[in-house]
């Protein structure tokens, strides 16, 4: 079976049944609050990234069981080999795991399904917001959806009135509010790459960047995203092709409108975005 026309629609809304339920198990910070260990990507794991891990899993054995061969990238598990090939499913159960933690609703599911090693090579992209109850979804060539409805990106412009910043630590946010004035009339922090880059796809923001470095769980299907609504993905000076899917990769990630909103956002920042 090959594994890129695998029904990856119906198997991600499975995996967001079984984790909407385990988030109605859990609905209290202390309960949310039990770590087990450090996962594969460096974090601290909580015990509710383990079991939203293990329902993505459980659907991946199924899909290795009918004869699909390849390689799971996961946040926690780190690569987990299906009997080898060259398609890749990069997962992050749970983006936006502070936000969980302390029940903000804004943390998505993240998976993304490539033909090879590249952000170039993604196919298929899915998002789940489990905040809003909202499904992000795109294949490549095909355009992005919004719970089933085409989306695009917004008007391209230099001036933007709304910018999604990530990774948004007090220090880093000081010398951005200051390179940014003038250019970006209002920030937004979501808490979550994934529904940042797929809120551009959608219009709903002019661009967003994360001030530190990405991994490739946190944006591999959200780029896709907002690439097919029309929207421009800048992985620092790298081209797609030479941004690899690995849990070790760390790059810089931004998105925008369009180019001129894209050069906007770079101008202001430099050239780690």
């Amino acid at each position: 079976m090959d594994p890129l026309s695998a029904d990856w629609l119906g198997i991600c809304r499975r995996i967001v049944g079984v984790q909407r339920e385990l988030f109605a198990q859990t609905p209290g910070i202390a309960e949310r609050t039990e770590y087990e260990g450090v996962g594969e990507g460096g974090d601290h794991s909580l015990v509710i990234d383990r079991r939203c891990e293990d329902a993505v899993f459980a659907e991946l054995e199924k899909l290795a069981a009918d004869g699909a061969a390849f390689t799971a990238i996961s946040e926690e598990r780190g690569e987990v080999a299906f009997g080898g090939g060259t398609a890749r499913v990069v997962i992050d159960p749970i983006d936006g795991s502070l936000n969980t933690r302390r029940t903000l609703p804004a943390h998505s599911l993240s998976i993304a399904v490539a033909s090879g090693d590249s952000m170039a090579d993604v196919e298929f992209g899915y998002v789940y917001d489990f905040g809003a109850g909202e499904e992000f979804a795109a294949r490549r060539g095909g355009g992005a959806e919004l719970d089933g409805s085409r989306v695009e990106a917004a008007a391209d412009a230099e001036k933007l009135e709304l910018l999604g910043v990530e990774s948004a630590a007090p220090g880093l946010m000081r010398p951005l509010d200051e390179a940014l004035d003038g250019d970006v009339f209002r920030l937004r922090v979501i808490g979550s790459i994934a529904i940042t880059a797929s809120y551009v796809a959608a219009g709903r923001l002019d661009a967003m960047l994360s001030l530190r470095p990405c991994r490739s769980v946190d944006i591999a299907a959200a780029q896709l995203i907002a690439r097919e609504a029309g929207a421009a993905v800048a992985f620092g000076d790298l081209p797609a092709e030479e941004v690899g899917l690995g849990l070790d990769a760390r790059f810089p990630i931004a998105a925008a409108a369009g180019e001129r909103s894209l050069a906007t956002i770079r101008r202001s920042t430099g050239p780690q975005v």
